[in-house]
C-alpha cells in the first residue's frame, strides 16, 4: 500500500523523523507503537512524570501531551489533505505546550488520551484509498505527501522516545 516517501515528498526537515521508520507496513509500525509508547508511559512513577532534564525543557507529562497534540496535527493534515484541502498552517508545538494543562494532569490519563487519538487517527487512515496516499498539500508552506505524513508521525514519535531514554534516564 505505501512505501518510505521519496526525498521530494516532504520538507528536508522531516528526513530525521523519516530516517527512524523501518520498512514495516506504516499503518502495521503506528499501531504496535501507539501500544508501546502508551505501555512506556504508563510504566513511569509520578516522580518521573514530573521531571524534566533541564530548566526550560518539557517535563515527560508534557513530552507526551505534545506527542498527543503532534498526532492530532499530523493526522489532520493526512486527512485534510486526502479530502482534497490544498493548504494548512503550521503550529508552534512550544506554545501548544505552554497553553496546555499538561502538568495538572496525570501521566496514565495523557498516555490514555495519545493511545485513544491513535486508535481514532488508525480507522481514518486505514479507510483511504490508496491514491489518496499519494496526494500532495502545503503545510507550514511546504509540499508533503499524504503518505509521508504517516511516516513523519512514526518518526516523530520514535524521536521523542529516544531523547526520553537518552535524556530523560527513563
Amino acid at each position: 500500500m505505501t512505501t518510505k516517501p521519496a526525498d521530494g515528498d516532504y520538507a528536508p526537515f522531516y528526513a530525521k523523523y523519516i530516517a527512524l521508520v523501518s520498512d514495516e507496513p506504516i499503518l502495521d509500525t503506528l499501531e504496535k507503537l501507539g501500544t508501546s509508547t502508551y505501555n512506556f508511559f504508563v510504566k513511569l512513577t509520578d516522580e518521573q512524570a514530573d521531571y524534566a532534564y533541564a530548566e526550560g525543557k518539557w517535563t515527560i507529562k508534557e513530552v507526551c501531551g505534545h506527542l498527543t497534540d503532534a498526532e492530532r496535527t499530523f493526522a489532520y493534515r493526512a486527512f485534510a489533505f486526502s479530502r482534497g484541502q490544498g493548504e494548512l498552517p503550521g503550529f508552534d508545538e512550544n506554545i501548544y505546550v505552554d497553553r496546555s494543562n499538561f502538568k495538572d494532569r496525570s501521566l496514565r490519563d495523557l498516555a490514555a488520551e495519545f493511545k485513544a487519538v491513535r486508535e481514532a487517527n488508525l480507522y481514518m487512515l486505514r479507510a483511504l484509498r490508496d491514491n489518496q496516499f499519494e496526494i500532495t498539500g502545503v503545510a507550514n508552506g511546504d509540499n508533503i505527501k499524504v503518505n509521508a505524513i504517516l511516516y513523519i508521525m512514526a518518526g516523530h514519535e520514535l524521536h521523542h522516545l529516544k531523547i526520553l531514554q537518552e535524556r530523560y534516564g527513563v
